[in-house]
């Protein structure tokens, strides 16, 4: 069965860029973003106001960026305990849906729903692709600068469809619509197709597993941890994981219509944009570098077959 949708994120919740409110050391916005929260805080007494906030040193903002620390000190990393060489194919324990895992904070209940939103990636058969071969060298022309992750991918992944619930084998390819519709498509668009068939159980021994680990505590101040581990599904063993925690510095102001979780993701560690070289870790869109982290740390471990 072909399924339809051409991209690695194109059924996903829209990965929307982000208008920077206050840029680093403009201090003339910041001071419009302050005195936006300030007028909305004093506009309600009620228990939703959003917090006011400042140049970072409220009481609130200085707890939630101590304990921010102290969980990347102590907690945070990548801990890889073994790797397996000329991996074909993974299997995925959980899918990443658009209603359940996409979480910008824009609403007052995004604050406590454990969504993984520090593991933020495409959602339905978008996180599919992710993971299978040719997606990500989709229209790329030009080879990938020294240091760059490869983003290969592997031949199949089996995973429960997250729309009908069924056990599947996934495989890509890509499509040149044009050729069969030039009257839809523009000459040369090419596209990458999903295929699937039904599997009575998986055959891969290997999986990737994600999960909020965030506790209330962490949350009341707007962080966020989460885990993403790889594991042996033949003997339970946890051949690699990866712990991160991200925190809203301005501990969920909504001033402008800012998302607070999506603004998190420049107070992360480890950092998205650590597994690329330079100009990569200087860029600013730091939640852009979300995308495709689940097939990074999985190539990691799990290397694909050439």
């Amino acid at each position: 069965m072909n399924l339809r949708p051409t991209g690695p994120g194109q059924d996903a919740a829209p990965l929307t860029s982000r208008t920077r409110l206050h840029q680093r050391g403009s201090v003339a916005v910041r001071s419009v973003l302050v005195a936006s929260v300030m007028l909305l805080s004093a506009c309600s007494s009620g228990p939703s106001t959003s917090p006011s906030i400042s140049q970072g040193n409220t009481p609130q903002q200085l707890r939630a960026m101590a304990m921010w620390k102290e969980r990347c000190e102590t907690k945070s990393g990548v801990f890889i305990h073994r790797t397996v060489e000329n991996v074909e194919g993974v299997y995925l324990v959980n899918v990443r849906k658009s209603y359940e895992h996409s979480n910008s904070g824009g609403s007052a209940l995004d604050q406590f729903r454990l969504s993984d939103p520090y593991g933020r990636d495409a959602t339905g058969h978008g996180y599919l692709r992710v993971f299978l071969r040719g997606s990500f060298q989709l229209n790329r022309k030009e080879p990938l600068p020294a240091g760059h992750p490869p983003h290969q991918g592997y031949f199949f992944v089996e995973a429960y469809d997250p729309f009908d619930g069924k056990l599947y084998r996934f495989t890509g390819r890509i499509d040149e619509p044009w050729k069969r519709m030039p009257e839809k498509a523009l000459p040369g668009h090419l596209s990458f197709e999903l295929d699937r068939s039904p599997i009575a159980q998986r055959t891969a021994r290997y999986g990737v597993k994600f999960e909020d680990i965030s506790t209330r505590e962490e949350r009341e101040l707007w962080i966020a941890g989460s885990s993403l581990k790889v594991i042996d599904l033949e003997t339970n063993e946890v051949l690699a994981e990866r712990i991160g925690y991200m925190v809203d510095w301005a501990q969920g102001s909504r001033a402008g219509a800012r998302q607070p979780w999506t603004f998190a993701a420049d107070n992360a560690c480890p950092d998205f944009r650590s597994d690329y070289p330079e100009p990569f870790r200087s860029s600013r869109d730091t939640p852009g570098f979300q995308i495709y982290q689940s097939l990074r740390f999985a190539e990691k471990v799990l290397k694909p077959q050439p």
